[in-house]
């Protein structure tokens, strides 16, 4: 992927179910490499008995699943921010109430979503679409294929396809229920509003690139090369021609250095939205001008602007009004789910579970609009 395709969030509502992907992706990833170990040595430890948690509804869950989120948090905890193994037993234990919270919101989404016609059918269909994706990017034929390297890693893909279906299906419920309400619920004079206010957000480009990978060579090599190609575009020379002969990105040099869809249409970012080395590099510069090189993780590129425009687009404006509002609205979606469910702690985790839950019903029945006064009869006796 280009690193300024990776570098941007798109803004565009249509697009927010791919944002979901990625994140979902990198659930899955998690799953597939990080808790390997950990679930081997689950097998390999004593059996212990499964029991409730807290019912949700007509659901129940049970402390498998419970576990299986403690151990993922873990493998973040010392994996990823160095935490000894001692300390990310201290952390998991002081979050406990929050984590079985986030799997009680789990829950009320995927009820949701089972409950709304169609959804499991398309939600399934992605979970499919990104397993045979995962196996064709592995040089795997089949899912049978997949499922035995994986099998020989320790990991079902049961589970994995049970994690991405969870996933999916909480994002589609939010993005159905909450986020095409904010994105099409406002007005013209909201959307103006905000794009005066905020005309510096909303600079768009179209762009092209050079890449060059740091793959076997140095970095001075690289990016000298990389200075000669930026004065020779600067100096008129084709920068498509530059492309073809130089870049070192197949996805993007097949559209000739274009920075577009599969069908090769040019894709509009917002400068506000590009990493901060990239956007540093482009925001200044007028249509047809060209940038010096930007150094990023695998290499150097050089961007070209193709077109730039400032103007009002609806749709940019409605898909950042609604990235700002967004978790607020979640939030509050997923209040009045919890608040309309049947939701009952086990003994054993009333403890733990029944002060947040006792918490957020305080905070939920705070923001109930107050009942109107009663007014009084004027010829009422006293």
């Amino acid at each position: 992927m280009s690193s300024v395709l990776s570098g941007v969030r798109t803004v565009h509502f249509k697009n927010t179910f791919w944002r979901a992907h990625a994140f979902v992706l990198a659930a899955a990833a998690l799953v597939i490499f990080a808790v390997a170990p950990a679930r081997a040595q689950e097998e390999a430890a004593p059996t212990v008995l499964d029991e409730p948690v807290v019912q949700v509804n007509n659901d129940v869950i049970m402390l498998s699943l419970l576990k299986r989120e403690n151990e993922e948090f873990r493998e973040v905890l010392t994996k990823q921010r160095g935490m000894t193994a001692e300390q990310a037993d201290a952390e998991i234990a002081k979050k406990q109430p929050e984590i079985i919270f986030n799997l009680i919101n789990e829950a009320l989404l995927v009820q949701k979503g089972k409950d709304t016609p169609r959804l499991s059918d398309e939600v399934e269909a992605d979970v499919n679409r990104e397993v045979l994706s995962v196996a064709q990017k592995s040089g795997l034929k089949t899912l049978e294929e997949l499922r035995e390297a994986m099998k020989q890693e320790g990991i079902n893909l049961s589970d994995v396809q049970e994690t991405l279906r969870r996933q999916y299906m909480k994002q589609a419920v939010l993005q159905r229920e909450v986020d095409s309400k904010v994105y099409f619920g406002l007005t013209d004079q909201e959307l103006r509003q905000y794009y005066d206010a905020h005309r510096d957000k909303f600079a768009s480009l179209t762009l092209s690139e050079i890449f060059l990978s740091l793959a076997g060579r140095s970095d001075a090599e690289v990016k000298a090369r990389a200075e000669q190609l930026a004065a020779q575009a600067r100096g008129g020379t084709d920068f498509a021609a530059l492309v073809e002969k130089n870049s070192e990105h197949e996805g993007t040099k097949k559209c000739k250095g274009l920075l577009a869809d599969d069908d090769c249409k040019a894709r509009w970012f917002l400068v506000s939205d590009l990493q901060g080395s990239i956007a540093d590099a482009v925001k200044g510069l007028k249509a047809g001008a060209v940038s010096a090189p930007i150094k990023t993780d695998e290499g150097y590129m050089i961007l070209r602007v193709n077109e730039r425009d400032d103007s009002f687009k609806e749709n940019f404006v409605r898909g950042v009004i609604t990235q700002e509002r967004s978790e607020k609205a979640h939030d509050e979606y997923l209040r009045t789910l919890r608040k309309e469910a049947y939701i009952k702690p086990a003994d054993n985790y009333k403890e733990v579970v029944q002060p947040l839950l006792d918490k957020d019903k305080g905070e939920t029945a705070s923001k109930q609009p107050a009942a109107a006064p009663e007014k009084k009869d004027k010829n009422k006796k006293q």
